[in-house]
């Protein structure tokens, strides 16, 4: 039986304020065994946008870039699912993130630079952020993601949502 048709939905994002406040609704529709998946160039917002669907979920935080730790698991505050962030860009399949023994039943599982790796499950959201052309992070940046974009210019970004599976069907984005 194959997944029923992706569900899409385009938001146009003014600024960082605009690209939590999308995680904050996010993370009010997730629920335990739901797997994001982000895609995104550096210093795109994806940290931030999973600062908010952390807000949104009622996590411990701070949420930051797992960069160096490759998951993080941020308990719940309010009884709900804890949200495990993933840092995907070093694991060269789905072997080495299977390896991390992540708890993808009982947790919201945001997976930055998961495109391919982690969507072989039978629903998944996956959120494509895209800036403009020629734009980068401040230069001498190393950790783009955790930028302070108050001293960097401040460009709209284009999330396009796809939800897959059964899960995402009826679903809202």
């Amino acid at each position: 039986m194959t997944a029923p048709n992706p569900v899409v939905s385009v938001h146009e994002i003014a600024d960082p304020d605009a690209m939590h406040a999308l995680g904050v609704r996010l993370g009010r529709v997730l629920r335990a065994g739901d797997l994001v998946i982000l895609t995104g160039p550096l210093g795109a917002g994806k940290t931030t946008l999973t600062r908010g669907i952390g807000e949104g979920l009622g996590v411990r935080g701070p949420v930051q870039s797992p960069t160096f730790v490759l998951a993080r698991t941020h308990p719940s505050l309010v009884g709900g699912a804890p949200l495990v962030h993933v840092d995907a860009y070093r694991l060269a399949d789905a072997g080495e993130l299977d390896d991390l023994d992540l708890d993808f039943e009982r947790s919201v599982v945001v997976a930055e630079w998961g495109a391919g790796l982690v969507d072989t499950r039978g629903s998944w959201l996956e959120l494509v952020i895209e800036r403009p052309l020629g734009d980068a992070a401040p230069a001498g940046d190393t950790e783009a993601e955790d930028i302070d974009w108050s001293e960097a210019p401040v460009e709209a970004r284009r999330v396009t949502i796809t939800g897959t599976g059964p899960r995402w069907a009826e679903e809202t984005l």
